[in-house]
């Protein structure tokens, strides 16, 4: 790996972020298309210093405010949505150890990460009865260390990784955080992800037989959701903030593609109208997408400063407000990735439908991606909260 920079402020983390998203632009087609995994790309985002703007200072951090976290990884997926989603797993963790972790864990791996290193995901699984259903095991040994045995499904960013994040039940059944090296003896990464968007997250499956872990390795997760917590609002901010993401580079494309590639359609060009990109109906099409990019992108920010308000003054009810705005934004977020990705095509006419193109990535990874967890359950939550005060639970979904 190149030197790691260390970044020094939220301006400074902003200007890398759109300096690097313009340059991932240019090959996110071609890497969709040949799903050419994106090692390169990840090493350039290690290098950058992104990855560690949100340690915090006293451990030689930014410890940027989540309002720039969230405009990161709205840039970066709107250059790459793939390549976005990968890192959102290794913020959660940060956050993990910033919330549960120990004087030394937090030395440690805070370290790690000003190093460049990244950090995967292995939480999911499959064939549970729901998705909080967590089977895997983290057995005391007599010497005080662990054992992990369980597979785990939808594992972004663990191929990549230098440390996997395993959640797992402990003997007293309490969800606790291992963080294993990624050549842990015993720990098997499988790219064996073939979904039809987001193609070269890796996403895969990691099992876990007999994965040896030190006491100190482990963070008691349980204790998070046991006092009014943000850890939920901000890894819920962070996929708000890919669809959001999504939703600006279709809209984008779409943009360039009308200016420069559509032909006007005959009965615009009988009303006097040269180009397509002066067709009326046209026109009012890209203003009504165009409403819709930017109420994501207002209430991203939004949900972003309450989880800040939250961060600073942690009780029940900022918790709440927190989570509350954050659920909006994602609903929002979703919608507009969803909407521009496909009329995408409606706008830009027949031949954006050419798969040679690779337009269709948008709509792909939209459709992907929002089906990480269901936001009619959030609207719900929405309408319990106003109506009848109902706090959002506790959870790391909400």
């Amino acid at each position: 790996m190149s030197a790691v920079t260390v970044l020094a402020d939220d301006a400074e983390a902003l200007a890398v972020a759109a300096e690097l998203a313009a340059d991932f632009r240019k090959g996110a087609a071609e890497r969709d298309a040949r799903r050419r995994l994106p090692h390169a790309e990840l090493e350039r985002l290690s290098a950058s210093g992104l990855l560690g703007v949100t340690v915090p200072a006293q451990f030689g951090g930014a410890d940027v405010r989540t309002e720039t976290l969230a405009e990161i990884f709205r840039l970066l997926a709107s250059a790459d949505a793939s390549l976005a989603q990968i890192p959102q797993s290794h913020f959660v963790y940060v956050n993990v150890l910033r919330r549960q972790g120990t004087q030394a864990q937090q030395e440690f791996f805070l370290g790690e990460v000003l190093a460049g290193k990244r950090f995967g995901n292995a939480q999911s699984e499959a064939g549970t009865s729901h998705v909080q259903d967590i089977r895997t095991r983290l057995a005391r040994r007599p010497d005080g260390a662990y054992v992990l045995d369980g597979v785990k499904h939808y594992s972004t960013g663990a191929l990549f990784a230098d440390w996997i994040p395993v959640l797992a039940r402990a003997d007293d059944d309490n969800l606790h955080v291992a963080y294993v090296p990624r050549d842990a003896p015993g720990l098997t990464v499988v790219d064996d992800w073939d979904g039809m968007g987001q193609r070269t997250t890796a996403s895969g499956t990691v099992r876990l037989d007999s994965v040896p872990v030190p006491a100190d390795r482990v963070v008691p997760h349980h204790l998070t959701f046991r006092g009014p917590q943000v850890h939920g609002a901000i890894a819920q901010l962070l996929h708000a903030a890919i669809d959001a993401g999504i939703a600006a580079g279709a809209l984008a494309e779409a943009v360039e593609f009308v200016r420069t590639k559509s032909r006007p359609w005959f009965e615009s060009v009988d009303e006097g109208h040269a180009t397509a990109a002066e067709d009326p109906l046209l026109i009012q099409r890209f203003g009504e997408l165009t409403i819709r990019v930017r109420a994501a992108d207002a209430l991203l920010a939004s949900a972003a400063r309450s989880v800040d308000a939250a961060r600073a003054d942690l009780t029940e009810a900022s918790a709440a407000e927190a989570s509350i705005a954050v659920a909006a934004a994602k609903v929002t977020a979703a919608e507009a990735a969803l909407e521009v990705g496909s009329a995408l095509f409606e706008v830009s006419g027949t031949r954006s439908a050419l798969d040679s193109l690779g337009l269709h990535r948008h709509w792909r990874d939209a459709r992907t991606h929002t089906l990480h967890d269901p936001a009619r359950w959030k609207v719900q939550h929405i309408g319990r909260y106003l109506l009848n005060g109902i706090k959002p639970p506790r959870r790391g979904l909400l």
